[in-house]
């Protein structure tokens, strides 16, 4: 049978890991241990895990400051399964999560797997016009594991597998951005077979606002011009998508300046209008429907932004991980 070890990293959230930690007590597979890693006394999370020791085998470490994939791989090293599963702290996992894991992997063994994000229905307006935004086909294309061919996907860590064997060969994560795409890239590159598990979902609560939001998204583009120099051949037509999507917006809102002819801005509301309809039918409120429009919008320019700017001044592949996420 195989031994689950899942991990977490934590920074000054206790109150996210115990709405975590409180989600695996009810989980209907319990075999498996909790590493928890943290490196900041700002909020620590050491008495929430405590609270759990009675319902949860877990392991609490403090480390000293150091950037997310350093403490990550030092969960694996200390980690006595035989399969790690990473989470962030601000997911929530459904209760049939490991049993479907489980089953999965002793039916169809793969070294790493991914799996897709959803909302749940307690999350507020925002937080659901985010995840929209997120894990629609429109927006993303699906890379993020809901719509996407399997032989496509790369799993990102706020919900992945990998086994201890894949860990010890491929050495885990970098201190890069994108270090989960860059993990799952290597990975896929030493010849492990990677499977997309889409019932394996989670409940990803993202407790961010918009501006927040435009910055981590905007993170993620530049990270997506510095795998395409760490990894050539590794950026494909769908990630230029929100750099013209961008470029593609101004020229039509100019052009329709320059010459009144408000017809050119048809192209946007068509958009508009599909993105509206999709999350209408989706979540079923008018109010996250017109969030969800400005969240895509968000989404689109701070990831274009942040991929052009990288690609013309290269400034943040000069920059540690923890400075950019920072």
């Amino acid at each position: 049978m195989l031994n689950f070890s899942i991990i977490i990293t934590v920074y000054n959230t206790p109150d996210e890991v115990n709405e975590f930690l409180n989600s695996l007590t009810m989980q209907t597979d319990p075999n498996f241990e909790v590493i928890v890693v943290e490196d900041s006394l700002k909020a620590p999370c050491k008495e929430v895990c405590e609270q759990y020791s009675d319902r949860l085998e877990i392991h609490y470490y403090f480390v000293p400051p150091s950037g997310r994939s350093e403490k990550r791989n030092f969960a694996m090293q200390q980690a006595h399964g035989d399969y790690f599963i990473i989470f962030d702290t601000d997911c929530i996992i459904p209760p049939h999560y490991i049993e479907i894991v489980r089953r999965r992997l002793t039916s169809n063994y793969v070294g790493c797997y991914g799996g897709p994000d959803s909302a749940d229905k307690s999350f507020t307006d925002t937080q659901k016009a985010i995840n929209f935004t997120m894990t629609s086909t429109m927006t993303t294309g699906g890379i993020r594991g809901g719509a996407i061919k399997p032989e496509k996907f790369f799993p990102r860590s706020f919900n992945m597998g990998l086994s201890k064997q894949v860990f010890e060969t491929v050495g885990g994560f970098r201190n890069v951005i994108g270090e989960d795409t860059d993990l799952s890239i290597r990975i896929k590159n030493a010849g492990f077979r990677v499977m997309l598990l889409k019932e394996a979902v989670v409940f990803h609560k993202r407790k961010i606002d918009f501006k927040k939001f435009f910055k981590q998204v905007t993170t993620f583009g530049k990270a997506r011009m510095i795998l395409a120099r760490l990894h050539p051949g590794s950026l494909k037509l769908i990630h230029l998508f929100p750099a013209c999507f961008l470029l593609g917006n101004v020229a039509l809102v100019l052009l329709s300046l320059i010459f009144l002819n408000f017809w050119l801005l048809l192209p946007i509301g068509i958009f508009v209008l599909a993105i509206f309809i999709e999350s209408l039918f989706k979540n079923g409120k008018m109010n996250i429907a017109l969030m969800a429009i400005a969240a895509c919008y968000i989404q689109l320019f701070g990831y274009g932004f942040g991929f052009l700017s990288e690609w013309i001044t290269k400034k943040a592949s000069k920059s540690t991980q923890e400075e950019l996420y920072k």
